[in-house]
C-alpha cells in the first residue's frame, strides 16, 4: 500500500498574466545552464519561486518541479516525489526505484540513486529539476542525497534549488569548480525600474518617480513589501499617506502592510482569507474551500478566481487554475491573524473540516496533519493506523513522532496501540535505542485487557518490531553496536543524580543484544517472528510480510530450510496482494540460495532467473547476488563450464559494460564518465577477464546471459 501522491506539489506554478519581467536575472540564469547547480537563496518574500517560474517559461528546456515541505525531510518521501517529478518529463523513468521505495525491505539509498542516475543518462535531451523551498525539507539525509546527485549528475541534467537558507551541500567546492550559479538577496532586490514596472504597469497606480523611490528605499527593494504596498495603495488611493506611515525592518513593514490589505477587503473576503489560510493548498472546484466556510454567498472556486484576478497573493499551481496556495509570507500573516481573531474551538473545527475532506479524497497524511492540529486524539489515532499500514511506514515517521512526543503517558496508556506505533516509528526513524522502552510500555498498558482480535494484533505487532530490532543486529557491525554502549555508559554516569532507569532500559537492551552470539540473535529473530505471525491478523499483510521475511532469513541462516521456504512462500503470496515486488524478489532469491545449498541446481537456476525477470530495473544489492548465483549453478549445469569462475563486477565496470552495449567507443565512454582513456581501457580488460571473453561482442552476449545489462 503506497501513499497517494499530492500531484499539486509537482505543478510548476503558473506565471501571473501581469507580472514584472526580470530579464537581468533570467539572463544570468541562462548563462549558468552549463553548470551543475543553480541556487537562488534569499529570505522569504524576495520572489525566488516567481523568478524561477519566469525563467523556466522561456529557457527552452523541459523542467521537473517539486514544491517541498516539512514532510519531505524523510528520504523515502523526498525520493518518491523527486522521481515522480522526473517522470513528468521522462515517462516511466525510475519505476524500479519507486518499487523499491514502496517496499518495507530497507535498501541503501546510494543503490537507489545509482540506478536512477543510470536511467537519467538515457534521457536524450537536456532538462532541469527544480527543488523549490529546499530549506523546508533540508536534513542530513536529504542533503546527502543531493550531494550524491551533484557528484554524479548527468551532463544533460541541471539542478535548481530555491531556499531561504544556504544548504549544507559543499557549496565552496562547487564554486571553486565553476559548477554553481548563485542568486542572493542582493541580486533579488527590485531595482528602481522594476519597482516602477510593478507600481505603474502591473498595478496601474501612476506613481511619481519620487514616490517609487521612497517605497523602494523603505522596503530596500524587498519584493513582498513592494507588492503589499502596491495592493494597499490600489485600495486606498493615497500613496503619500502610506509612504509616511510605515518604517522599520522588513517584517514590521510586512505586518503593517498586510493589515492594511486585509482591513480594506470586504468582510466576506476577510473571512475567506482567514479561514482558508490554514490550508497549505486550496482547491475550489472540489469543494475544499466550501467546506471551510459556513456563510459563503459565492462558491469557493469563484472566490479564488476573484482573488487571483485582484492579484491578492494567490499563486495558481496548475494551468487549469484548480489548485492554489497563498504566498508563504501572506499565509503566515493570515494564520497569525486567524489565531488572534478566532476562538480556539473555531480553529479546531476548521482543521476538522480539512481533515475530513483530505481523508475523503485519499490524502491520509494531510488528513492526519489536520486531525493533529485539531487536537482530536481519537481521530488522529485512527488515521495513523492507515487502514492496515500505519502512516509512519508511508513517509510520515517524523510527523508521527512529533505528535506522539506531545502526548502524555496517561493519554498513551489509554491507547496502547500508540505505544506500539511509537516504538515502530522510532525504529523507522533510525532511533533504535528508545524502541524497547515503548514496547514495554505497550505491554504494561495491555496487562489485564481481554485478548480480543485487536489486542492479539498489537501483541503480534510488538513481536514484529522486536524481530526487526533483533535482525538489525545480525550484521555483526561493531560500528553500529559501540555507539549504543557509549550512550548507555554516558547515561549511567548521570543516573546517580537523576532517575534514568527507564531510559537506560532503552539504551542498554540493544547494546546487550548486540553483544549476544550470532546463534542467540538468530534464535531471537525466529522466536519473535513466529510470535508475530501467530498473533497478527490474517489481513494485516504488510506486518505479516515483514515478519515472514525475517523468519525466512533467520531460518535460512540457521539451516532450517523447510521453515525458511515456508516463510518465503508467504512473503511471495502476500506481495502479490500488496504489490511489494522487491520483497517477493528477495524471497525468491532466498529460496534459490536454499535450493543451491541443497545441491538442486536446476531448481536454483529456475528461481534465480525468475527473480532477475521480476527485478528488472530494481536498484538493490541482492540483484547482483542473484546474477552471480545464476552463474554459479549454470557452471555446474553446463558441461565445459566447470573450470570457469565469474568474479563480481564493480559498479564502475557495470557502468562501462552498459555503455559498451550501447555501442559507445572507448573515447566516448571516457568522455561520458569523465575518465581517462587508459582508465576505460583498464576497465575493459578487467571486464573481459572476469567474463572469460576476448572481445566486445562476446562480453555483451555474456553479460545479457547473466542479466548484467
Amino acid at each position: 500500500m503506497s501513499t497517494l501522491i499530492n500531484v499539486t506539489k509537482l505543478y510548476i506554478p503558473a506565471p501571473h498574466s501581469r507580472m514584472v519581467t526580470r530579464r537581468r536575472l533570467t539572463e544570468k540564469l541562462n548563462k549558468g545552464l552549463h553548470r551543475k547547480l543553480t541556487l537562488t537563496s534569499a529570505p522569504a518574500g524576495y520572489g525566488k519561486t516567481t523568478l524561477v517560474c519566469e525563467w523556466l517559461a522561456d529557457c527552452g528546456r523541459p523542467a521537473a518541479w517539486v514544491s517541498l515541505d516539512q514532510g519531505d525531510k524523510e528520504v523515502a518521501r523526498f525520493l518518491t516525489y523527486m522521481i515522480t517529478a522526473l517522470q513528468t518529463i521522462a515517462g516511466n523513468i525510475g519505476e524500479g526505484a519507486l518499487s523499491v521505495l514502496r517496499s518495507p525491505q530497507p535498501t541503501p539509498t546510494e543503490s537507489i540513486l545509482t540506478a536512477l542516475l543510470h536511467e537519467l543518462l538515457t534521457i536524450p535531451f537536456p532538462f532541469i529539476l527544480v527543488l523549490d523551498d529546499y530549506h523546508t525539507a533540508s536534513s542530513r539525509e536529504v542533503d546527502e542525497v543531493v550531494c550524491f546527485l551533484l557528484n554524479h549528475l548527468p551532463t544533460q541534467m541541471h539542478l535548481v534549488l530555491t531556499s531561504r537558507d544556504y544548504p549544507d551541500i559543499s557549496l565552496p567546492r562547487l564554486r571553486v569548480r565553476d559548477q554553481l550559479i548563485e542568486l542572493r538577496a542582493a541580486d533579488m532586490k527590485f531595482t528602481h525600474s522594476e519597482a516602477e514596472a510593478l507600481f505603474n504597469q502591473v498595478m496601474d497606480l501612476d506613481l511619481s518617480t519620487d514616490q517609487i523611490a521612497g517605497f523602494q528605499s523603505r522596503t530596500e527593494g524587498w519584493a513582498a513589501g513592494l507588492r503589499l504596498a502596491a495592493v494597499s495603495i490600489r485600495d486606498d488611493h493615497d500613496a503619500d499617506r502610506l509612504l509616511q506611515s510605515f518604517t522599520g525592518n522588513h517584517y514590521m513593514v510586512l505586518d503593517y502592510l498586510a493589515e492594511e490589505v486585509l482591513q480594506r477587503q470586504p468582510q466576506a473576503v476577510q473571512n475567506f482569507l482567514l479561514r482558508t489560510s490554514l490550508l497549505d493548498r486550496m482547491c475550489g472546484s472540489l469543494s475544499l474551500c466550501d467546506d471551510m466556510m459556513s456563510d459563503l454567498k459565492v462558491s469557493g472556486n469563484e472566490m479564488l478566481i476573484e482573488l487571483d484576478r485582484k492579484n491578492l497573493f494567490l499563486i495558481p499551481l496548475d494551468q487549469e487554475r484548480r489548485w492554489y496556495r497563498y504566498h508563504h509570507l501572506f499565509a503566515d500573516i493570515l494564520r497569525r491573524r486567524a489565531l488572534e481573531r478566532m476562538d480556539g474551538s473555531d480553529i479546531s473545527e476548521l482543521h476538522q473540516y480539512a481533515s475530513f475532506w483530505y481523508e475523503n479524497h485519499g490524502f491520509e497524511i494531510d488528513a492526519f496533519h489536520h486531525a493533529v492540529a485539531a487536537r482530536d486524539i481519537d481521530r488522529s489515532s485512527r488515521l495513523l493506523k492507515g487502514g492496515g499500514m500505519p502512516l509512519h511506514l508511508r513517509g510520515a515517521a517524523g510527523m508521527t513522532l512529533d505528535w506522539l512526543e506531545s502526548l502524555s503517558a496517561k493519554e498513551l496508556d489509554t491507547r496502547p496501540e500508540l505505544w506500539v506505533f511509537y516504538g515502530s516509528a522510532l525504529l523507522i526513524a533510525g532511533k533504535p535505542t528508545g524502541v524497547e522502552r515503548k514496547l514495554r510500555a505497550a505491554e504494561a498498558a495491555l496487562e489485564g485487557v481481554e485478548q480480543d482480535a485487536g489486542v492479539m494484533d498489537l501483541i503480534g505487532w510488538i513481536a514484529a518490531t522486536r524481530a526487526t530490532l533483533a535482525s538489525l543486529l545480525l550484521t555483526d557491525n561493531r560500528d553500529a553496536i559501540e555507539p549504543n554502549l557509549y550512550e548507555a555508559e554516558a547515561a549511567l554516569q548521570v543516573s546517580e543524580t537523576e532517575d534514568k532507569t527507564e531510559e537506560l532500559v532503552g539504551l542498554i537492551t540493544p547494546a546487550w543484544n548486540a553483544g549476544k552470539s550470532e546463534p542467540d540473535r538468530i534464535d531471537e529473530v525466529i522466536v519473535q517472528s513466529r510470535l508475530a505471525l501467530a498473533y497478527l491478523r490474517p489481513d494485516h499483510l504488510p506486518a505479516r510480510t515483514a515478519a515472514a521475511w525475517m523468519l525466512g532469513v533467520a531460518c535460512q541462516r540457521r539451516g532450517d530450510y523447510a521453515e525458511a521456504c515456508e516463510a518465503y512462500n508467504e512473503v511471495i503470496a502476500n506481495c502479490r496482494i500488496i504489490d511489494h515486488q522487491l520483497m517477493a524478489v528477495m524471497a525468491i532469491i532466498g529460496i534459490a540460495q536454499i535450493r543451491e545449498a541443497e545441491g538442486r541446481h536446476d531448481l536454483a537456476a529456475e528461481r534465480y532467473r525468475k527473480a532477475l525477470r521480476l527485478a528488472e530495473g530494481m536498484p538493490h544489492p541482492a540483484i547482483q547476488e542473484a546474477r552471480m548465483g545464476l552463474e554459479r549453478v549454470s557452471r555446474i549445469l553446463e558441461p565445459g563450464m566447470k573450470g570457469s569462475r565469474i568474479e563480481l563486477l564493480t559498479q564502475r565496470e557495470i557502468e562501462v559494460l552498459q555503455l559498451i552495449a550501447r555501442g559507445l567507443s572507448n573515447r566516448e565512454i571516457a568522455d561520458k564518465l569523465f575518465l581517462a582513456l587508459d582508465t576505460v581501457k583498464g576497465h575493459n580488460r578487467r571486464i573481459f577477464e572476469k567474463l572469460h571473453v576476448q572481445r566486445r561482442t562476446e562480453a555483451i552476449a555474456r553479460a545479457r546471459d547473466l542479466h548484467l545489462i
